[in-house]
Order: C-alpha cells, then sequence, then structure tokens
C-alpha cells in the first residue's frame, strides 16, 4: 500500500451527535469512537492532519457567555472559536495519543491553535448562514432574535439555530509550522472550527473578528497548504447521493471535477447540509488532489478504494 498525507476533516457527529447531551463525558467518549478510527489509518501508515468542527461547542460557550454576563464579561466569538478550538483539540489529542498507546504505535501527536485570514469584505458579513449551537422550536426562536438580537434560521427541518457570518478562508496561519510538523512524522490536529477568523490590517498585524468559518472549506485550503495527498471529510453517510430522496436516487462512487460542477449547477446539494461539504472537496479536487467523502466508520476502506465519493486524481501527489 502506498503512503499517504491524510487531512481528515472530523463532522460534528463525530463529536457531538444529534439530540445527545453537550456533556465531557458524552463528547469524550464519541472523540474516542473516532481516534480508534484515525488510528486505523495511522497503523497503516500514513500521515495525518486533523481538523474538526465546533459548531455545538461554540454555540453553548456562547450561550455561557450570555447567561453569566452580569457575572463575568462576556468574550467575542472569535475567543470563542479560540477556546472551543482549545478543548475539543485537548480531547482529540489525548484521545489519540492513549488509543496509539495501546496499539504500541510510538508517535508524537500535538494541537496548534490554528488562525485563518479571512476578508473584512466577505458578503458573509451581510449574510449570516453558519448555524451555530444548539437547537430550538420556532416560538424560541423568534423570542431569542427578539431578545437578544440572533439571527435565527431553519435548519434542515431539524428546528432553529443561531447563524452568524461564515466567510471563506483565504489563507491558514502557521499552515508552514503545520507542514513541518507532518514532515517529521508529527500527527496535528489543527485549524479546528475553521480556524480562528483574522483579519489582516493595512500595516500587515492581524486582529479577530466575529464569525465562524466552515471547517471543511478550511480543511480543504489546509490540505492544499500541507501538501496533502487526500483530503478526507467524514460524516455520517457512506456516499454522496443525487436525486437524494427519489426513485432515481443514486450514490456517488467515483465522479470527476466536471461531474460534480454540473451536480452543483443543478442543484443536486442541499446548501444546509452536503453542498458545502461537497463544494470543498472539489475545491481540492480542481487542485490536482484527491478528495473523499465517506462515513466515519469506514474511513480505511474508504482510503482504499472500496467505499465513499472520489473526486479527482487517486495517486496524483503520493508521499515518498
Amino acid at each position: 500500500m502506498n503512503k499517504k498525507r491524510i487531512l481528515i476533516a472530523l463532522g460534528g457527529n463525530a463529536i457531538l451527535q444529534s439530540k445527545q447531551e453537550a456533556t465531557y463525558e458524552v463528547q469524550r467518549n464519541n472523540i474516542q469512537q473516532s481516534c480508534e478510527i484515525i488510528a486505523d489509518l495511522i497503523e497503516q501508515g500514513h500521515e495525518i492532519v486533523v481538523t474538526h468542527g465546533n459548531g455545538p461547542q461554540v454555540g453553548n460557550i456562547l450561550r455561557q457567555q450570555e447567561e453569566a454576563k452580569d457575572v463575568v464579561p462576556p468574550f467575542p466569538l472569535d475567543v470563542c472559536n479560540a477556546e472551543s478550538q482549545g478543548f475539543i483539540g485537548y480531547m482529540l489529542e489525548q484521545a489519540l495519543r492513549n488509543e496509539m498507546i495501546k496499539r504500541g504505535i510510538n508517535k508524537d501527536v500535538t494541537t496548534v491553535l490554528t488562525e485563518s485570514e479571512v476578508s473584512s469584505n466577505d458578503s458573509a458579513f451581510s449574510n449570516p448562514e453558519k448555524p451555530i449551537g444548539v437547537f430550538y422550536s420556532e416560538v424560541e426562536a423568534k423570542q431569542l432574535s427578539q431578545d437578544k438580537g440572533w439571527v435565527m434560521k431553519e435548519d434542515s427541518n431539524r428546528g432553529y439555530r443561531r447563524v452568524v457570518p461564515s466567510p471563506k478562508p483565504m489563507k491558514i496561519i502557521g499552515s508552514q509550522l503545520i507542514q513541518e510538523l507532518v514532515n517529521n512524522e508529527k500527527i496535528v490536529i489543527a485549524a479546528g472550527g475553521g480556524g480562528i477568523p483574522v483579519v489582516k490590517q493595512e500595516d500587515g498585524t492581524y486582529k479577530g473578528i466575529e464569525a465562524v468559518i466552515d471547517k471543511d472549506r478550511s480543511g480543504s485550503q489546509l490540505a492544499k497548504e500541507v501538501n496533502a495527498d487526500v483530503f478526507m471529510i467524514v460524516t455520517d453517510v457512506d456516499h454522496v447521493f443525487v436525486h437524494y430522496g427519489t426513485p432515481k436516487q443514486k450514490a456517488l462512487s467515483d465522479v470527476s471535477v466536471e461531474e460534480i460542477k454540473q451536480y452543483i449547477a443543478d442543484g443536486e446539494f442541499s446548501a444546509g447540509s452536503m453542498g458545502p461539504k461537497v463544494e470543498a472537496a472539489l475545491s481540492f479536487a480542481e487542485n490536482n488532489g484527491h478528495s473523499i467523502i465517506c462515513s466515519l466508520n469506514k474511513a480505511h476502506q474508504a482510503i482504499n478504494g472500496s467505499t465513499g465519493t472520489h473526486m479527482g486524481e487517486r495517486d496524483r501527489h503520493l508521499v515518498p
């Protein structure tokens, strides 16, 4: 088997599944199961970079800030992003290290607190659409919008959630350092929650901005910047489907860049669920890369080509 450099983007279900209570113990148990799958890929000899979502977690942090604002001054959203990146990274790092110890794998794993550069002129700031936090009923959503000024939108027929700006990442700050770590056979957890959003000022310095970046978009950008061979988005389905929910429903296995562009143009993928994943995978595949969208439990089969939706060149850039 050829060794590959794989950037794995863990979906929210890998940390907190729908309707689960957001306790440390529940999230820690989910992460443990995810790390067992990641360890399978490490055991196969692949180089691994891990990124992850933070929608439920950063939403809950914001809610904590709101509830405690009369006692402790609330922090801005970029700082809450950093907080979620830290505690999720801690759980992932510890669980993965422990799993490798159990298997006799002698490798270092580290979490890099990561910033993502965005443009302050991104249209997302005038049109918030990234859902974060827990689900609310329509009545609760209207009340929160009235009381707190939150923008609330219905999310995939599951209820209402707060939405915030989600600008596109232009650059992952520190990606060269991350690549150097991977070159030295370290396992890296980075750009969690899409990275902490920052903007470059006229003097070249950076400052945080209130937003949440889509983790698949940042994962695709980071995969390019660290010269990954494979960008793997793990979710809760084995394949991407077209004509979903109709008699013509079809699972996509191998799909060309041109085909996936046509499916996007035809409106096949929901903006609230599979759409951003497909677009992020396409962005990496267009860069002569190999993108995979698959279920977490079948990640090791997907890297071998037996399941998942594959885009782009499977063997264009292999790690020597």
